[in-house]
C-alpha cells in the first residue's frame, strides 16, 4: 500500500517586474548560502540508504516553509518521495525534479572539511551534494522566496517531486509513477542539473541518455588456488579479459551485432546547434584540465559533441578479480567481475541492449558468463523548440548577459524518462554548478556568485514562463 502524509499549502496575490525580483535577490544572498548549507549538513547516501528519511523529512519540511502543500509518498521498500505543490497566478504548472540523495564521501581523508559539515571558503560552498543536487535545491526554493517576498506569490503554480535514489538509478520511481501519476503532470519541467562550461557560459540541457548498467563474471575452482596450478586449472580472469576484448575495438567501435541498430543521428536543427556550439569550444584546454593531450580519437568541435552527445558508449567501470595488494601474491583467483555501463541514446531501449551482450557473449563461446543487470533507465529528449526551453534560455540570456549553451543532450543519465518523457512533459536542466564543482568527488563545492546568479536565473524563468517578464 502506497503512505501518503500531507502538510500545508499557500496563498498567491499580484505580480511584479524582474528586475525587482533580481533587486531583492540581491539584497540579500547569506539567508540563501544558509539553505544549501542547511540540507548539506543532513548526510542521504543512497548507496547504504543512511540519512534518507531525516534527509526526505528535512526536504518535506523546507517545501513547508516556502509555502508548498507537501506529501510524502511512500512504497515498499522505496526512499520516501517528496511531492509538494504551490498554487500560483495561473494554472501553468511547472514541475521542479531534484533529488536529495547523494554519493558516498570516500575517499574521506581526501576532503579538506568534513564533507557533511558544510564550509565556506574562498568563495565557495563545500560539502557532499552542494552541486549534485542539494545547491540546485536549495536555489529552486530560494527563487519561490524571492518571488514570494517581492511579488506576493509564485506567477505559476509550481510542483516538486524530490527523490532520495538517484545516485542508485532510481529503482522504485516507475512504481511511483504509476501509482501517483498525478503528481508528475505539468506543462512544463525544471530538471536537476546544469553547469557552467570551462569559459563560464552557462549551460542548458534539454535531454539526457539512458543506460544499461550490467556486472560479467566468469568463475573457475571453488576456491583461489596457487597459481602453478595455471597450467591445469582455468583462470576467471583471463576469461574475462577475452570477453571483454570482444565489445569493443581499437577504434572505439562497440562490436556487438546490432548495437547501432537504433542510433539516429541529429536532425538538421541539432547539426545547426552543435556548429553553432562546436565553433566557439575550447576542447584542448578542456583536455588539459583533465590531464589529457587529446579527447579520444583526437575529435573536437563539432564532430567532438556529436559523439559525446549522439552516440552511445560502452564503458568498463571496474575490475575485480585475486590479489591487487601491495607486494606479490601467486594466487590464481577463483572468480572474475567487470561492471559495464552501455550509455543509450534516443531509440535505444536498455532490455534490447542487454539481450544483444547476452547474444554476443553466446555466440563468441562464452556460455559460462554470469550477466547481472545492476540498473537501468531509458534516454529522453525535449524538442528545441518547446516552450520551456525558449524561456529558460531566453530567462539566462537576461540573468547572465550572454546566450546560454543550449545542447539537444547531456552525456550522462537521468530518470527524465520516467518523470517527464512518458507524460509527455518537456524538460531543461539548468543548475549552480561549474566544471571545477568536483561532482562525486572530494571537496565537492559551488561557486557561491554561481548559486547566487542560479537563483536569479530560475526566477526570472518562472515570471516568464508565466507570461508577466
Amino acid at each position: 500500500m502506497a503512505e501518503v502524509r500531507h502538510a500545508r499549502g499557500g496563498d498567491v496575490s499580484p505580480s511584479a517586474d524582474a528586475r525587482d525580483v533580481l533587486r531583492y535577490i540581491r539584497a540579500r544572498p547569506e539567508p540563501y548560502v544558509a539553505e544549501a548549507a542547511r540540507l548539506v549538513r543532513q548526510p542521504s547516501i543512497a548507496a547504504t540508504g543512511e540519512g534518507l528519511e531525516a534527509c526526505a523529512q528535512l526536504v518535506a519540511q523546507m517545501l513547508q516553509e516556502v509555502g508548498a502543500r507537501v506529501d510524502v509518498l511512500r512504497i515498499p521498500g522505496a526512499a520516501p518521495l517528496i511531492s509538494g505543490e504551490i498554487r500560483g497566478r495561473s494554472e501553468k504548472t511547472l514541475l521542479i525534479y531534484g533529488h536529495y540523495d547523494v554519493q558516498p564521501a570516500d575517499p574521506v581523508d581526501e576532503w579538506t572539511s568534513p564533507p557533511f559539515e558544510p564550509a565556506v571558503r574562498d568563495g565557495r560552498l563545500y560539502g557532499r551534494g552542494a552541486c549534485d543536487t542539494k545547491g540546485n535545491i536549495a536555489a529552486r526554493l530560494c527563487a519561490i522566496r524571492a518571488l514570494q517576498g517581492s511579488t506576493g506569490g509564485l506567477p505559476i503554480t509550481v510542483r516538486f517531486l524530490i527523490e532520495g535514489e538517484e545516485e542508485i538509478g532510481s529503482p522504485h520511481l516507475a512504481a511511483y509513477a504509476e501509482t501517483f501519476a498525478d503528481r508528475f503532470r505539468a506543462d512544463g519541467c525544471l530538471w536537476e542539473s546544469g553547469t557552467k562550461d570551462y569559459g563560464d557560459v552557462p549551460s542548458l540541457y534539454l535531454g539526457a541518455k539512458g543506460i544499461c548498467y550490467v556486472e560479467i563474471a566468469f568463475e573457475g575452482a571453488n576456491r583461489d588456488l596457487h597459481s602453478a596450478q595455471a597450467t591445469i586449472v582455468p583462470n576467471p580472469a583471463w576469461r574475462l579479459a577475452w570477453a571483454l576484448s570482444t565489445l569493443k575495438d581499437r577504434n572505439e567501435r562497440v562490436l556487438i551485432d546490432g548495437f547501432y541498430d537504433d542510433v539516429v543521428a541529429p536532425t538538421d536543427a541539432e547539426r545547426a546547434q552543435l556548429e553553432r556550439l562546436g565553433g566557439g569550444r575550447d576542447d584542448q584546454s578542456a583536455a588539459h584540465d583533465l590531464g589529457l593531450e587529446r579527447f579520444l580519437l583526437g575529435l573536437s568541435g563539432t564532430d567532438l559533441l556529436v559523439r559525446h552527445l549522439f552516440e552511445p558508449t560502452c564503458t568498463i567501470c571496474g575490475l575485480v578479480s585475486g590479489y591487487a595488494g601491495p607486494g606479490s601474491k601467486t594466487v590464481l583467483p577463483h572468480v572474475a567481475h567487470a561492471k559495464i555501463d552501455f550509455r543509450l541514446v534516443p531509440r535505444q531501449r536498455s532490455a534490447g541492449i542487454l539481450e544483444k551482450l547476452k547474444a554476443h557473449l553466446l555466440r563468441h563461446g562464452f556460455d559460462d558468463a554470469h550477466v547481472r543487470v545492476l540498473g537501468h533507465e531509458e534516454p529522453a529528449k525535449t524538442p528545441m523548440n518547446s516552450a520551456i526551453a525558449r524561456v529558460t534560455a531566453e530567462a539566462a540570456k537576461r540573468v547572465y548577459g550572454r546566450d546560454p549553451i543550449v545542447y539537444p543532450l547531456m552525456a550522462a543519465t537521468g530518470p527524465m524518462d520516467v518523470v517527464c518523457a512518458r507524460f509527455g512533459t518537456p524538460a531543461v536542466g539548468a543548475g549552480v554548478g561549474y566544471p571545477g564543482s568536483n561532482v562525486h568527488a572530494p571537496n565537492e563545492h559551488i561557486r557561491i556568485a554561481d548559486y547566487v546568479e542560479g537563483i536569479e536565473h530560475i526566477a526570472v524563468t518562472m515570471l516568464m514562463y508565466g507570461g508577466e517578464a
